[in-house]
């Protein structure tokens, strides 16, 4: 899988200094509610994942997808961990494809979208499990992605019939909150 970061380096993302600057609760808290559907689409290790579960209650749900089976594995031991293993399902997906049935309320696309070898795709299927109501949250690190590139990216958004509502500042970072058009 050459577009994408290898799992071995993920520490550099997962861990508590990094809460200085991506605190996951007010990143997100504006967008997901209790009783919620989330997708976390490159979830990684679960950085985003389990504190989504926080978020989204007791009757709320968080699907971590990845295509990369031991970051699968690291999220469901992070899972049982904290004690939200029943809260959360893990989905691996192909590189080819997200190959998702469910329908979900909020979409995270953390630096991750970047390495997808084909983005029109990705961003079609991202739209097909949204509800119509539902949102997006696309994030792109300012190391990898200028701004030229984000503009393309958040242009291929529109393109796959998604509406940018607003520009949140996310540190190290640029972002747009989607919805569906």
């Amino acid at each position: 899988m050459p577009h994408t970061c290898p799992p071995w380096i993920c520490f550099t993302f997962d861990n508590r200094l990094r809460r200085i600057f991506h605190n996951p609760q007010k990143i997100l808290g504006p967008y997901v509610q209790e009783g919620q559907t989330v997708l976390d689409l490159g979830a990684g290790k679960g950085y985003f994942a389990i504190p989504l579960v926080r978020l989204v209650g007791d009757k709320g749900l968080v699907i971590a997808a990845d295509i990369h089976p031991a970051m699968l594995r690291g999220i469901t031991k992070r899972a049982l961990r904290a004690g939200v293993a029943s809260r959360i399902r893990t989905h691996l997906a192909s590189e080819n494809t997200l190959g998702l049935a469910d329908e979900v309320d909020f979409v995270l696309m953390f630096w991750m979208l970047h390495e997808t070898p084909d983005m029109a795709r990705l961003l079609s299927e991202v739209r097909a499990v949204l509800k119509p109501s539902g949102r997006g949250l696309l994030v792109e690190p300012r190391l990898h992605v200028g701004h030229e590139m984000f503009e393309k990216m958040a242009a291929a958004c529109v393109s796959a019939g998604f509406e940018p509502l607003e520009r949140p500042r996310i540190a190290l970072s640029r972002a747009v909150v989607l919805r569906k058009s």
